[in-house]
């Protein structure tokens, strides 16, 4: 069996109901399924910011809301850290210049680590890295 690591696109786009995703998630046993620590970075980064953003009671409360329900949700997921060993990869990585953002090449580097598949949309930047398994579930 293989390993799915979602990235942070194909995650939001399943906690948003996209029938593709969903249907492709749930087809798999969550012992098959993963996110990245990276994943968890970049979704609780967004919530932060918006907590700290918001003025009127209202958005303030409603800021910290999704930020719990975001903590909540990230929780049930198997969440691959990034290890010293991602992190020589991501130097490697990055020494080739493949024109990725660094959050992208944190999360190939996790995946290859685990000998894992990015499910992911963003075929054009993860399709880059030499020897990373990719998906679409998102089609």
């Amino acid at each position: 069996m293989s390993l799915f690591v979602l990235d942070t696109d194909i995650l939001s786009l399943y906690y948003r109901g996209l029938p593709a995703v969903v249907r492709r998630v749930d087809a798999h046993p969550a012992s098959d399924l993963a996110i990245s620590i990276v994943t968890v970075d970049e979704q609780l980064t967004g919530w932060y910011t918006l907590t700290r953003r918001a003025r009127q009671p209202s958005e303030i409360a409603q800021a910290y809301g999704h930020l719990g329900d975001a903590v909540v949700r990230l929780a049930k997921w198997r969440i691959l850290p990034y290890t010293e060993a991602a992190v020589a990869r991501v130097g490697q990585l990055k020494a080739l210049r493949l024109n990725i953002s660094l959050m992208d090449l944190r999360i190939a580097a996790i995946a290859l680590e685990h000998g894992a598949v990015v499910v992911t949309r963003n075929l054009r930047d993860f399709g880059r890295v030499s020897l990373l398994s990719i998906e679409n579930w998102s089609v």
